[in-house]
């Protein structure tokens, strides 16, 4: 069976050998329900991938199965060619990063992240020199004594992670590890993590509902809904070249309005031709990212070739620090404009007639039940 590996923003052959971890029609059901309906992936040896979606659409349940903290329904989990898919834990090579942590609160740091590599009766000398790496990868060295409430939330996730990593596995796992830190810390955690993977060139599977961590951080992105893949791709592709309404509007904001397709590249919405790239013929939605959409007066330069231009009214002004977020009706539909702030001026009043365009090619046009 072949597949496609995207590397760079080009497309190349994936065979299944060349994958270190592959999922094979991996099931989960619940009753009559599929939690994870046979899903097929294949994640080359140093990449990271996202496993992104809302909550209940599968992304857990696929990691613990991968994890084998959870006995699939069907399909098989194959690791370096080896089929682990009846494989107990303790067997997988593999580390775990938990969203709660999981440390044992009555050890040090440096007993906690030893806690492994005991279990596999590795020699003391080697056990305490590998802490000690593990332990200034993370930059907690001097640390090493205390007890995990002695610690930031940030400091308890580094143990965690050097924990995962100390046993030096065949792959990473981590479940949402930074949804409990504040945001500065998730972005420097972000960072401590992106960086470690690539300096020790791991493979490992990131959990998140996190659109920023999934496109800042992975090699690949797997979107996901309802149990099923939505779409496999770089982060620059899911993001650009969204393949479902559901994707585009998952992964980063959006403008949604529905029209009818003409099938010469022109949109029918409301009582406005917009013109859309291809030929889709029929009943359509079109989604524009905020940030691509401008707003000007309605008796300003009108819009260049390659433009559309919708012309509404101004209902609603938000700051947002660094944004500014314009809320226009158009015929009935809100649309919404993302600005750079400008010490907090607005740009107009609320109630002015004000003109949005942007580029044809910023278009995302999808079909629709008619």
């Amino acid at each position: 069976m072949m597949h496609q590996k995207i590397l760079s923003g080009t497309l190349t052959a994936l065979t299944d050998r060349d994958a270190h971890l592959r999922l094979d029609g991996l099931t989960k059901r619940y009753g009559d329900t599929d939690a994870v309906a046979a899903l097929n992936l294949n994640v080359p040896k140093g990449e990271l991938v996202a496993l992104l979606g809302p909550s209940g659409c599968g992304k857990t349940t696929t990691l613990r199965m991968i994890a084998g903290l959870i006995t699939p329904s069907g399909g098989r989990i194959v690791v370096g060619g080896s089929d682990i898919t009846r494989m107990p834990v303790y067997k997988r090579d593999m580390g775990l990063v938990f969203q709660s942590y999981a440390l044992f609160p009555h050890m040090t740091v440096a007993k906690n992240v030893a806690f492994g590599l005991e279990m596999r009766g590795v020699p003391k000398p080697e056990i305490e020199r590998r802490v000690t790496e593990a332990l200034a990868m993370v930059r907690l060295e001097s640390l090493a004594g205390r007890k995990p409430r002695e610690l930031s939330g940030g400091q308890q996730q580094r143990v965690a992670l050097a924990r995962a990593l100390v046993i030096r596995p065949s792959i990473l796992l981590l479940d949402e590890p930074l949804s409990n830190l504040d945001a500065k810390l998730r972005d420097e955690m972000r960072n401590e993590i992106r960086d470690i993977q690539q300096k020790l060139g791991i493979t490992a599977v990131f959990v998140t509902h996190d659109q920023v961590e999934a496109l800042s951080m992975c090699d690949k992105v797997v979107v996901m809904k309802g149990g099923k893949l939505e779409q496999v791709g770089t982060p620059v592709d899911v993001y650009e070249r969204p393949e479902t309404p559901f994707v585009a509007s998952f992964v980063g904001r959006t403008n949604r309005l529905e029209g009818a397709a003409r099938g010469d590249g022109t949109v029918s919405v409301g009582g406005a031709t917009l013109r859309v790239p291809g030929r889709p013929n029929g009943p359509v939605e079109i989604m524009m990212r905020p940030h691509r959409v401008r707003l000007a007066d309605v008796d300003a330069s009108p819009a260049g070739e390659g433009t559309n231009r919708l012309d509404g009214r101004l209902t609603r002004v938000t700051f947002v620090g660094d944004l500014l977020q314009y809320h226009v009706d158009v015929n009935g539909a809100e649309l919404i404009v993302e600005a750079a702030s400008d010490h907090g001026r607005f740009f107009r009043a609320v109630g002015t007639p004000v003109t949005l365009s942007w580029r044809i090619e910023d278009t995302m046009v999808f079909r629709r039940a008619a």
